[in-house]
């Protein structure tokens, strides 16, 4: 699957570098100083390095655990979202990643240490109020979980620590780690959603959205608690029928009892990053619906974005009770 690895030379002897390394015998190592080398400069193509993306294994120096964006939460007041990766295996055309880097190849950040120490100050700073974390904000949490085994080594972490949860989402089937451990209390696994034929046509290499109900179920099986997230929400000829039959086939599954949040939110990228993606993918069918900028988002035009978000809460709604219900307002 990895054909290259980038490493940069002052972490090349850490435990974790050597132990991805060793999975990978046949891949080709290649030394760094620092991963921008590889993964910023401007003249890549990403579409070309989607196909056989590489693999950079980095350190990072600062801004470990940041705020989460107003808007973006399921329920705590206190929100924070981390990266211990950079980069997506899927191939979502809706995805912001392909705007916002350069570059299509991976960056595993492997001090997973200093991300978990400061999880722990937040979380001691503020120890009478729930802390939600977020990962998979620049990668899917567990699409390379059997590499990175990064919720292996992060949930002992919020175990221990009694006012934090911990977000991890995903399109991914790669469960086989949370499925041999005990669920965590304070863990919302959470699954991304669009309709079967937005899914087939822009959502590559993700896995079918019976593979991941099938993975959904093995969960709450086993009691993890779950989230569902319809966010964006995809215009196209037929929209209603689509997310009704979506709604239905999800909910026919998924336990209430086993069900922490849903989230819902619209189709909207910044504009540059807009610009870029609609260059690299001019043929895109996505990109050449109803649109406009407003306020340096491109997003539906407003009466078809309310439309869209309306009928869709009116129709969870009659799943769900609206405490579990949380709309992305950014």
């Amino acid at each position: 699957m990895i054909e290259t690895i980038y490493i940069e030379e002052n972490i090349r002897q850490h435990p974790r570098v050597i132990e991805i390394c060793n999975r990978f015998p046949l891949a080709r190592k290649i030394s760094c100083s620092r991963y921008g080398e590889v993964f910023n400069p401007k003249a890549q193509n990403f579409r070309l390095q989607k196909q056989k993306p590489a693999l950079i294994l980095a350190e990072k120096y600062k801004n470990f655990i940041l705020p989460a964006p107003p808007g973006y939460g399921i329920g705590a007041a206190k929100n924070y979202y981390f990266s211990h990766m950079l980069n997506c295996l899927y191939d979502c055309r809706y995805c912001f990643l392909q705007g916002m880097f350069h570059s299509a190849n991976y960056v595993l950040f492997v001090n997973y240490e200093n991300f978990q120490d400061e999880i722990r100050q937040i979380s001691q700073d503020s120890p009478d109020q729930p802390i939600h974390f977020f990962s998979g904000y620049d990668c899917d949490s567990m699409a390379l979980e059997p590499v990175t085994r990064f919720a292996e080594e992060f949930l002992p972490i919020f175990e221990n620590i009694d006012n934090a949860w911990l977000e991890l989402r995903t399109k991914s089937t790669q469960i086989r780690s949370l499925l041999n451990t005990t669920p965590l209390p304070r863990c919302v696994v959470a699954f991304s959603f669009t309709p079967d034929e937005i899914a087939r046509a822009i959502e590559h290499k993700a896995p079918t959205i019976e593979k991941r109900l099938d993975a959904m179920c093995k969960l709450q099986e086993q009691g993890w608690l779950l989230g569902l997230r319809f966010d964006p929400v995809i215009f196209q000829s037929g929209w209603q029928q689509q997310y009704q039959q979506l709604f239905d086939q999800v909910f026919s599954r998924i336990k209430l009892d086993r069900l922490h949040s849903v989230n819902l939110g619209a189709f909207r990228l910044p504009e540059q990053y807009f610009k870029k993606t609609h260059k690299l993918y001019p043929e895109e069918k996505l990109f050449a619906g109803p649109l406009e900028k407003t306020n340096g988002m491109i997003s539906y035009r407003p009466q078809l974005e309310l439309e869209m978000l309306d009928f869709c809460k009116h129709a969870l709604l009659k799943y769900i009770p609206e405490n579990k219900f949380f709309p992305c307002t950014i």
